[in-house]
């Protein structure tokens, strides 16, 4: 049973699928195609499974090109309990542009550019420029805040090592 808040003047897609990496940037592909934005995704596949929010202003920048890469790349060995997300402001169909230049298919990508209500709610909205504070936050499988990393400096990469530690103690390894 799917229980959706009604939104006017949109159309609802529901794709039930094996949680297969890359499913989501295909969907988002296909949808930017026809020139339509996704406004919004439930992530409801990743019940039972720790979540490293990787969060970054704009996937067109030099350092949040390189740290969804690096993610990317870890998400591979951190094994099916792990789900990685990448939030950042970017559009939907920019963001599947950004996966499919980057070859990109480990991670579940979301928007939050609409009304940006993730950055509202964790307080990462940095207000001058409208965007989303470089952080990495890992949320266990009982929707437990387990660890919070912002990055100082929004030019600089998050410790990668410190987030990996964390989350392999989360996951039991």
């Amino acid at each position: 049973q799917v229980d959706l808040p009604s939104s006017r003047g949109t159309h609802r897609i529901l794709n039930v699928h094996k949680n297969v990496p890359g499913v989501l940037s295909n969907i988002h592909r296909i949808v930017s195609e026809h020139n339509a934005n996704v406004l919004g995704q439930v992530l409801a596949t990743d019940a039972g499974k720790t979540r490293i929010l990787n969060v970054v202003p704009s996937l067109d920048t030099p350092v949040c090109d390189l740290q969804t890469r690096r993610f990317n790349q870890e998400a591979a060995n951190l094994g099916d309990g792990v789900v990685i997300v990448t939030i950042s402001m970017d559009l939907p169909p920019a963001q599947a542009r950004w996966c499919a230049a980057a070859g990109v298919g480990n991670l579940t990508m979301t928007s939050d550019y609409y009304d940006r209500s993730f950055a509202k709610a964790y307080g990462l909205l940095i207000e001058e420029l409208g965007l989303l504070a470089r952080t990495v936050i890992i949320i266990d499988p009982d929707e437990t805040v387990r660890y919070v990393q912002l990055v100082p400096e929004v030019a600089e990469e998050p410790n990668y090592e410190a987030v990996l530690v964390a989350a392999r103690e989360v996951i039991g390894e």
